[in-house]
């Protein structure tokens, strides 16, 4: 079992040390995780700020390495919150520092935040997913510096009611692109945890994904504390099998390293 999507302290919304999301997983029998911390440059709400210092979390994770490395295998990730005219300072984010993995999500459109509701302020839910996925869509053909797409309809989230449209045209535009570039996409568990009918992306997506020839997937609960750490990894695998992938994905050194399915569950 992996986890591929948890936080520690070191995110500005976290306040969990990772020495006991470590031990938390261990206890859960999970093989392998990535801590994804927070980037969120120009996060709209300014009383809270999405970054932290590398060196420290380098220092940091290589010191969880030497002391789990019997136990368990630790990544080194990043989760980016990338806006259409912050690539280029991304760009040079990934360029000074080294990654196992790398997260881009998309937590901000129109420069406002979803997690208040000032994105969705004045627009119709079907407005508010369009200019979401037009942006996601700019975002993957103007940067490539990221190894899987981040809870990828985070969108529905937000939004009270449900959309009537299923954007399939735009997402998969969205997939042609992603795929051809050898780029995937994460199962993300935590949307069950928040109330939605499924993980992030819905069932739907990840189908309109593997007809869209996506075979790289990654599965990570979006943990902030200890006691979430591997929610819902089992029930997520089944789905990607049912759906018919075969593997699941893990990184090292940004590079892909798959796991069949069926001798994970």
């Amino acid at each position: 079992m992996f986890d591929f999507h948890i936080h520690s302290n070191f995110s500005a919304d976290c306040e969990t040390p990772m020495e006991k999301t470590i031990e938390q997983a261990i206890k859960s029998g999970i093989r392998e995780i990535a801590f994804t911390e927070h980037i969120d440059y120009e996060y709209p709400d300014s009383s809270i700020v999405f970054d932290f210092n590398q060196v420290d979390y380098d220092k940091k994770i290589k010191e969880m390495q030497i002391i789990y490395a019997d136990r368990i295998k630790i990544k080194k990730g990043i989760e980016i919150g990338v806006q259409p005219h912050l690539l280029e300072r991304y760009n040079a984010l990934i360029r000074r520092n080294s990654y196992d993995f790398i997260i881009c999500s998309m937590h901000t459109a129109d420069r406002k935040d979803l997690h208040s509701g000032a994105f969705f302020k004045d627009r119709t839910i079907e407005e508010a997913y369009q200019l979401y996925y037009e942006e996601l869509l700019y975002c993957v053909k103007n940067y490539t510096q990221y190894s899987v797409l981040g809870h990828l309809d985070l969108v529905k989230r937000y939004t009270k009611g449900k959309s009537k449209q299923s954007f399939h045209e735009i997402i998969r535009e969205v997939f042609r692109i992603i795929v051809l570039e050898g780029k995937g996409i994460e199962l993300n568990s935590s949307g069950i945890r928040y109330g939605l009918e499924s993980g992030m992306p819905s069932p739907d997506i990840l189908q309109l994904y593997k007809d869209c020839g996506g075979e790289i997937i990654t599965i990570g609960s979006d943990s902030h504390v200890e006691n979430t750490v591997g929610y819902g990894l089992k029930e997520g695998l089944q789905l990607l099998e049912s759906i018919g992938f075969e593997y699941v994905a893990t990184f090292t050194n940004q590079v892909p390293e798959f796991h069949r399915i069926d001798k994970l569950i």
